[in-house]
């Protein structure tokens, strides 16, 4: 095993760690916001935003943020990726393991906290608006765009609960 393999696996044991919530798992932990709205229609919407190198559609999400929850993490990552505000919910509803392209260290699963967002507000101005978009899709339509089945089960089960 060559020196640089050794040290990936090091850097990479090492990161698993720091980021990581507990000692529950060695799998890095992020948390996500499951945004929604509804229109005059009474059908709920929910919002999804492309991943910044992937141009993928995905929920908003990122790491946990010292001093902060989950949930508050992950309506601060629906601030500054979607620029949105609104209320979250304290308890996730459900996770995801995702593969991420990390820069320093290559390919990494990740299990995503889902949390609901009621959006409240919508803004014209937000800290990634140039490096993303951002699009309101119905329930169906959402679950259909993500690439992870993990992540369209919840979409869908959140959508019957709340299009019943």
């Amino acid at each position: 095993m060559a020196a640089s393999d050794l040290l990936t696996i090091v850097a990479r044991w090492l990161y698993s760690r720091a980021m990581s919530r507990g000692s529950e798992t060695s799998v890095p932990v992020q948390s996500g916001a499951l945004a929604y709205r509804r229109k005059r229609s009474k059908k709920a919407e929910v919002l999804l935003v492309t991943g910044r190198r992937s141009g993928r559609w995905m929920i908003p999400k990122g790491w946990p943020m010292a001093g902060k929850s989950l949930s508050d993490s992950a309506a601060q990552e629906a601030f500054e990726e979607a620029g949105i505000k609104g209320k979250i919910q304290r308890e996730a509803i459900g996770t995801f393991r995702h593969t991420k392209q990390h820069i320093l260290f290559g390919e990494i699963e990740v299990d995503i906290h889902v949390h609901v967002l009621a959006v409240e507000k919508e803004l014209g101005d937000w800290p990634e608006r140039g490096e993303r978009t951002r699009k309101w899709f119905k329930i169906e339509e959402a679950a259909e765009r993500v690439d992870s089945a993990e992540l369209r089960a919840l979409i869908v089960q959140f959508g019957k609960k709340l299009n019943p």
